[in-house]
């Protein structure tokens, strides 16, 4: 199972609405007791701020139609309907400003996502960049 949760890691790395994230429970005790982990391998995930048991299938192709189904949003600056608020106020945003300013922007953030950074602000990050890159 682990090649396949780590291919899913590589799929969903850029991803605007999906982290695929690794915890070594030997390191992270309090972390695991938090969420309920018990055995290895557990697989959880967060939809709506509620934690979740994944129960389906453990194989690549089962797990990204999962996360495909359930999880992954996606934004279209021409149908911002499955956008956040977040995202429609930063669509608006950089809808003012011009091509040469949305493309530094560009510039900024990937240079930002090279470094280490908490999943949510990463999350963000990712988010602005697939807006920018549909403007």
């Amino acid at each position: 199972m682990k090649p396949d949760y780590d291919k899913l890691g590589e799929e969903y790395q850029a991803s605007s609405s999906v982290n695929i994230v690794d915890v070594d429970c030997t390191k992270e005790q309090d972390l695991c007791s938090k969420h309920g982990v018990q055995g290895y391998p557990t697989i959880k995930y967060w939809k709506d701020g509620e934690v979740n048991d994944f129960n389906s299938g453990r194989t690549y192709d089962a797990m990204k139609k999962f996360v495909e189904d359930e999880l992954e949003t996606k934004c279209l600056v021409s149908d911002p309907s499955g956008c956040t608020e977040k995202e429609t106020k930063y669509i608006t945003t950089r809808q003012a400003k011009g091509a040469e300013a949305n493309t530094k922007e560009v510039a900024r953030l990937q240079k930002m996502a090279a470094g280490g950074m908490k999943a949510e602000l990463k999350q963000w990050l990712n988010q602005r960049l697939n807006i920018l890159k549909q403007l």
